[in-house]
């Protein structure tokens, strides 16, 4: 199970157009299209398979379509405009990749009413109702179109064991379910069942159990949804690979809201935190000494070694593995040193090495300057100390100690306002029924927390507190007392080997619980599947409404590199929150 390799595979048989579209051809996108390709696939990569240009459907600075019909005015330009274009890319054929959604059919119908491309080969990312498919067929009267195709690649794959669907709004949506607001919702709801389905049928895989979060609606009844599916359309029936089961585990972010809220020390994870990593994509800007080039940058597993290497590291390996970086890049360029060129030989070989020399010093240069940003935040915001605190209130049980230094934290011009904030939500989930509310809000305010921020206080126990959520966030309900109270001695006794990653989410306990086969019913029932404790599934996919986070992520990479060959996990969400999104979700909630 692989999501990087699986949707790679599709956007490959794409851009040949399913190896029925030989010479130039253009290749035409929607909004999310447009991601997904850059997920797997660079530009110079795209240009190699014959691509002359790379467009989008839904926006009028490229089709000129949209412009004619839209252009309430000058209507003569538009139609030159139109016949000028049509001109150009009549020889042209035109590969399309679009999501099977009623707008983007609605866009292609006036494409082929008005055809620019000599040929059209059609490609949806997941299933096309027969209803739209007839509208296609209608609407191509010059018989340009070769071919229609569903390549099920209606995610985001960001590493071989992490896909998201880079959805907004999705805590509402979760919270909203089985209430009057829940259809505000359903086409959030519908984008959220489209995705998981679309994973099952890339990764070609048909779950033998189907388990959900019991606390959650929502939860419940995307699984439900996605059963039914499963029942109702063949294409979901794949023959069985003779190992053990395939589950599919749908949870819900209300389970676990304190893992959102902490500092993370893994290298992609605290790009995300501190930088902010959408579609693999990195703003520098205005970040101080970054050059032009290094404003905007790319950080992506399948495109570059350095970063799929060391995207788990701690940010103490991560110095390590950049000074070894750099230390074997200037051993290349001191040997490629063009005052060492005596022959011709030495020159055409220098030449040949040039463009990987060139490229080596952009990838070194980009990881050099995010290591420096990131070392500099951590610095002025003391990171350091006030992720110490984080951790502690995450993983140990002592009020007394903890509201002395959470006033000494708020009380402090060290501590930035956003930090200040996470601190108070993550004491009042800790000490939700014995600690002084009014007080730590008062603090709060005294530090220079506004009042609309404090107000998220109440909102997150609402939303996420001891009623709404399962059990599991504090160890109660997945560790007996005994086993609990050994480790907090052990801990107490031996210390951890990094006081700033001692948190364990709440997803990797659940895992945990599946390999043992002791995951209980009353927490996660079944829709299908055995129910009994000997059926271990060697396959799982995890997806949590409401979001995801790096620090699970790779909390599952190393479940999945130490359990190898007994269970392996590709964990989905619909979003991938960091405590900045978080938290802008959490205002929205009502």
């Amino acid at each position: 199970m692989d999501a990087i390799a699986a949707t790679k595979s599709y956007v490959e048989r794409i851009v040949t157009g399913n190896g029925r579209c030989r010479g130039m051809k253009v290749l035409i996108l929607d909004a999310f299209t447009t991601q997904i390709v850059s997920c797997v696939y660079s530009q110079s990569e795209i240009l190699s398979k014959e691509i002359y240009l790379v467009s989008r459907l839904d926006d009028c600075t490229h089709n000129p379509n949209l412009e004619s019909i839209t252009s309430s005015s000058g209507n003569s330009k538009a139609e030159h405009d139109l016949n000028l274009t049509d001109k150009k890319t009549s020889h042209l054929k035109a590969v399309i990749f679009l999501r099977p959604t009623e707008i983007n059919i609605g866009l292609l119908v006036k494409e082929l009413t008005r055809p620019r491309f000599a040929e059209y080969h059609l490609f949806f990312s997941g299933i096309l109702s027969s209803g739209l498919l007839r509208l296609i067929a209608e609407s191509d009267e010059h018989e340009l179109v070769k071919q229609v195709q569903e390549f099920y690649a209606d995610f985001l794959p960001i590493n071989e064991d992490l896909i998201t669907l880079n959805c907004r709004n999705t805590i509402a949506m979760t919270v909203s379910a089985g209430t009057a607001w829940a259809r505000d919702y359903a086409h959030l709801y519908e984008r959220n069942r489209q995705g998981v389905e679309a994973l099952l049928l890339a990764l070609k895989k048909q779950p033998t159990m189907i388990r959900y979060q019991a606390r959650s609606a929502f939860a419940q009844q995307l699984a439900r949804d996605i059963h039914e599916k499963i029942v109702s359309d063949q294409i979901f029936h794949f023959r069985s690979s003779g190992r053990r089961g395939c589950l599919l585990l749908v949870l819900d972010r209300v389970d676990d809201p304190v893992t959102p809220l902490l500092s993370q020390w893994t290298y992609q994870a605290m790009v995300h935190e501190l930088l902010g990593l959408n579609n693999n994509r990195v703003i520098l800007r205005g970040a101080p000494n970054i050059t032009q080039d290094l404003e905007e940058v790319v950080l992506s597993s399948d495109q570059d070694n350095f970063f799929r290497a060391n995207r788990h590291s701690n940010f103490g390996e991560l110095g390590e593995a950049i000074q070894k970086l750099l230390k074997d890049y200037q051993k290349q360029t001191q040997m490629h040193d063009a005052s060492n060129l005596n022959t011709i030989g030495d020159m055409q070989q220098f030449m040949e090495k040039f463009p990987e020399l060139r490229s080596k010093s952009h990838n070194v240069s980009k990881h050099v300057a995010i290591m420096g940003e990131l070392a500099r935040l951590v610095d002025i915001c003391s990171l350091m100390d006030v992720s110490q605190f984080e951790q502690e209130l995450a993983c140990a049980d002592d009020h007394s100690i903890h509201v002395k230094e959470l006033v000494d934290k708020l009380g402090s011009a060290h501590v930035k306002i956003p930090d200040k904030l996470r601190l108070g939500l993550l004491y009042a989930l800790r000490y939700e029924h014995i600690g002084n509310m009014h007080w730590i809000k008062a603090e709060m305010k005294k530090g220079g927390v506004s009042e609309q921020m404090i107000e998220l206080m109440d909102t997150i126990l609402k939303y996420a507190g001891s009623r709404s959520r399962g059990p599991g966030l504090y160890g109660v309900g997945t560790k007996d007392i005994m086993s609990k109270m050994t480790k907090s001695f052990m801990t107490s006794v031996q210390g951890v080997s990094n006081v700033y990653s001692q948190h364990v989410p709440v997803l990797i306990d659940t895992l945990q619980a599946i390999l043992k086969g002791k995951l209980k019913q009353d927490s996660h029932p079944y829709i299908i599947g055995k129910g009994s404790g000997d059926e271990i599934p060697s396959e799982v996919i995890v997806f949590i409404a409401g979001g995801v986070t790096y620090e699970e992520a790779a909390k599952v990479s190393e479940f999945n590199r130490v359990n190898g060959g007994k269970m392996r996990i590709v964990l989905g969400g619909s979003t991938i929150h960091n405590s900045t999104s978080f938290l802008e979700e959490l205002k929205g909630l009502p």
